[in-house]
C-alpha cells in the first residue's frame, strides 16, 4: 500500500458557524476509539469558533487510490485538558513551538513576524490553554467503495437510540 496516500489519517472537516455558513479543511484524525474521532486544533481557529457555535460537524476520509471514502457525521466537544496536555506532549518540538507561536486562522503581517514569534518561544512549552482536542461522536457513518459504470457501493450505518440502521444507498 506504499504511495497509495501520503497521509490516510488525513480528513476533511466540514463545520458551520451559527449562520450557516459552512467551511471546510484538512485536519489529521490523532485518535478512535470507542468514544469517536479526535483531531487539535487552535480553539479561536475559525474551525474551534464555528465549533462552539454549532457543535455539529462532518468528517469525510478519502483514499483515491483505493476507490474508497468514509463519511462521518455527528455532534463535536472538547476532549479533557488532561487529554489534551497528553497529546500536546507528544508533537515534535517544532509542532509545539507552532501551536503555541501561531495565531492560527488569524491575519499575520508577514511569513518573517510568523518566523520571529516562533523563535521568541523559549525552552520547551506548554500547551497553552487556547489549543486542545475536540472530539466528535458519530451519530451516521457512510462507506463508499468505488464500481465500474458508477454504480458504485454505498452503506449508511445511522444511530436510532441505542441501534444502529444500516442501509444501503443509491450510488
Amino acid at each position: 500500500m506504499e504511495g497509495l496516500t501520503r497521509a490516510p489519517e488525513a480528513m476533511a472537516l466540514a463545520t458551520a458557524a451559527g449562520d450557516g455558513r459552512p467551511s471546510v479543511r484538512m485536519v489529521l484524525l490523532k485518535q478512535a476509539d470507542e468514544d469517536g474521532l479526535v483531531f487539535f486544533s487552535h480553539y479561536p481557529s475559525r474551525k474551534g469558533r464555528e465549533l462552539e457555535e454549532n457543535p455539529q460537524a462532518a468528517l469525510l476520509f478519502h483514499w483515491d487510490a483505493l476507490g474508497r471514502q468514509v463519511r462521518v457525521e455527528g455532534p463535536v466537544a472538547r476532549v479533557s485538558e488532561a487529554e489534551s496536555d497528553a497529546y500536546f506532549a507528544t508533537r515534535p518540538l517544532g509542532a509545539r513551538l507552532s501551536a503555541v507561536a501561531s495565531p492560527q486562522s488569524r491575519p499575520v503581517e508577514s511569513r518573517e513576524w510568523l518566523e520571529a514569534q516562533v523563535a521568541d518561544v523559549k525552552g520547551e512549552p506548554d500547551r497553552p490553554p487556547w489549543w486542545g482536542g475536540f472530539r466528535l461522536v458519530p451519530d451516521a457513518w457512510e462507506f463508499w467503495q468505488h464500481r465500474d459504470n458508477r454504480l458504485h457501493d454505498r452503506f449508511r450505518y445511522r444511530r436510532e437510540g441505542p441501534t444502529w440502521i444500516v442501509e444501503r444507498l443509491g450510488p
